[in-house]
């Protein structure tokens, strides 16, 4: 069954109450997208508080992440939204946060990536079935040319297809999924994930 841009605003604000409440998207930070067909993207507009998105805090774009609502601005990281549904047909939704951890942690990391090993949690992502596995995180360092940044991050994509998630440094993490209740559970996963590689690191120093 087609989802209507009716289903798909609710979801888009149901996810924006659920992630401030966490603290994953503190104030008018973070953007998240539902694909609304094969050429259009439904996305929060820029600058809104993600607690208190309303219907009109939601726009249509099409994939090369221009506005087709006149009046509404979307957000400058339109393209990272919209690259992703270009890469796999089969996403429905993206979420790009901004919690704590996962800003502290690609800031500490001196790699270009995190690995992570063996956590029983690794199996809440898609295609993950066995915690004897690796999730490879790529971190890309932040840009305000989005173009850019999407042109860094594409060649990524591209040779990882089991790609999960990846991490803006000193920015925030984007993750994605065929439907908004998937994006949702690998952003839990991605955060407890990031909350004990960071406790692991303060135990480690000590």
């Amino acid at each position: 069954m087609t989802a209507t841009r009716e289903s798909l605003s609710r979801a888009i604000i149901e996810a924006g109450r659920f992630l401030y409440s966490r603290g994953w998207s503190p104030a008018t930070s973070s953007n998240y997208s539902a694909r609304l067909s094969g050429t259009e993207a439904l996305l929060t507009v820029s600058g809104k508080h993600k607690g208190e998105l309303g219907i009109d805090d939601l726009l249509a774009v099409d994939m090369q992440g221009q506005s087709l609502e006149p009046g509404k601005k979307p957000s400058a990281e339109t393209l990272l939204h919209t690259q992703l549904y270009a890469w796999k047909p089969d996403i429905g939704a993206v979420l790009h946060t901004h919690s704590v951890n996962a800003t502290v942690l690609s800031r500490i990391s001196l790699s270009d990536s995190l690995v992570f090993a063996d956590y029983e949690l690794q199996k809440a992502f898609s295609g993950v079935s066995t915690h004897e596995s690796q999730v490879l995180v790529p971190i890309f360092d932040n840009d305000q040319d989005i173009a850019r940044l999407a042109g860094r991050i594409q060649p990524w994509l591209e040779a990882h297809p089991d790609c999960v998630g990846y991490l803006i440094r000193g920015h925030g993490l984007y993750t994605w999924g065929a439907q908004m209740s998937d994006a949702l559970r690998q952003i839990e996963a991605f955060e407890f994930l990031f909350e004990c590689e960071l406790a692991v690191r303060a135990l480690q120093r000590n």
